[in-house]
């Protein structure tokens, strides 16, 4: 009778340990996790490649980062690396992108393919520009990434491309300072709009905005009664712009009355003599 008992409580305990077993299965076919599965680092790339062709950028992403996980001494771990960092760029997964790319400069300083590092972090800055209502902040960073990838690698096929961004970067930012000018002196905050209209003009002399910064300066400085350094402006201006409109309106603000005309008939030696003199 004891040993029938004990042939069935061993029946028993079999037949909870196969339902505690089914019940793990299916707990694991229900969750979200992937079940790990360990694949030869060719077939793991080329799947991530696949994806990536497909446009599927976040899948994509993530087998180039299982790669490095599972094979993170092997070669196809650095290419890896570095199109796991790509995919997150063109997922417009910009933090993502530049962690990835971060790990890579610091870990691969002295890979064949760092330009294009350096270049694609500048990149993911940049892509984030936002319109000069908002905060600069992004367009500062890009534009010292940029300048790093030009600084660093002046040969590469990537600095005329960065050389392009940065004058484009310079120009927003100078767009920026401008805005802020302009709502200063509209207001007549003329000193606090001075102060902006300089920093164009000292920061980004190459940009499109230094003519109106100068036309802008000798409209504050005139309204604050500073007649002198508003003629001095107004002949840099005419100086360096001779034909702009913006030349002309200075003209006619500086000389006390709108002599626009007036000064389309002059020369420029004509119009500096009677401002300075």
């Amino acid at each position: 009778m004891e040993i029938r008992e004990i042939g069935m409580s061993i029946i028993r305990i079999r037949h909870l340990a196969i339902r505690a077993a089914i019940c793990l299965v299916l707990a694991a076919c229900g969750s979200d996790e992937e079940v790990y599965v360990e694949r030869n680092v060719d077939v793991l790339y080329n799947t991530a490649v696949n994806s990536f062709e497909a446009r599927e950028f976040k899948d994509a992403a993530r087998k180039f980062e299982e790669v490095e996980r599972q094979h993170p001494y092997s070669v196809w771990a650095i290419k890896a690396k570095l199109m796991a960092a790509y995919s997150n760029y063109q997922a417009n997964q910009y933090d993502e992108a530049i962690i990835g790319l971060d790990r890579y400069i610091r870990l691969h300083p002295g890979n064949r393919d760092i330009p294009y590092a350096y270049y694609l972090k500048a990149l993911s800055f940049y892509e984030r520009i936002s319109d000069v209502a908002r905060d600069q902040k992004i367009t500062e960073q890009a534009l010292d990434a940029l300048t790093e990838v030009v600084r660093r690698f002046p040969e590469s096929k990537y600095a005329r491309d960065a050389e392009l961004k940065i004058d484009l970067a310079r120009d927003h930012l100078a767009s920026k300072q401008m805005d802020i000018g302009r709502y200063y002196h509209e207001r007549g905050h003329y000193l606090a709009a001075i102060n902006r209209f300089r920093r164009v003009i000292d920061n980004y002399q190459t940009t499109t905005h230094v003519p109106e910064a100068l036309h802008r300066l000798v409209e504050a400085y005139t309204a604050l009664g500073v007649i002198d350094e508003a003629r001095k402006v107004a002949a840099v201006l005419g100086h360096n712009y001779p034909g702009s409109d913006w030349y002309l309106d200075s003209y006619a603000v500086a000389a006390g009355s709108d002599l626009r005309e007036k000064a389309e008939e002059k020369g420029l030696f004509g119009r500096t003599w009677d401002w300075l003199f």
